[in-house]
């Protein structure tokens, strides 16, 4: 019952805790659904960074009405969209919500400009420290 359908069927899950929804919206996601997005209404700032690193998901929608969310809102300031890119996780080229911009055709002219190359170690110390190298 958690794949897509459209009818007026609804599927409800139960969970003992956090962890434990967590693990079954993610076998949800990977089922069928893979990088659309997931929605959370809590008071703990802690989980939507939770969800987001443990789902392939594109969106994280917190303490919104998900249905009008994904769309895009003027107060969330995600772009208006029917259509939400899920991306290489759903077989999508995007992972965000696809809108005018990806309709419209740019020329862009690219010259060269002063090289700002960062320190391979100025970008790996921390990586490289953890890891013991």
């Amino acid at each position: 019952m958690s794949g897509e359908k459209l009818s007026r069927v609804l599927a409800l899950y139960r969970a003992a805790d956090f962890g434990e929804a967590v693990a079954t919206a993610r076998e949800i996601q990977l089922h069928q659904g893979a990088g659309h997005s997931i929605g959370l209404h809590s008071n703990n700032p802690d989980r939507p960074m939770v969800l987001a690193t443990a789902m392939p998901t594109s969106r994280v929608i917190v303490n919104q009405a998900h249905t009008f969310a994904t769309g895009g809102s003027f107060t969330n300031g995600m772009p208006f969209s029917l259509s939400m890119g899920c991306g290489t996780w759903g077989g999508n080229s995007v992972n965000e919500n696809v809108n005018y911009r990806h309709f419209m055709q740019s020329t862009k002219i690219v010259r060269e400009i002063p090289g700002s190359e960062p320190d391979l170690h100025d970008v790996f110390a921390g990586y490289w420290a953890k890891a013991g190298i």
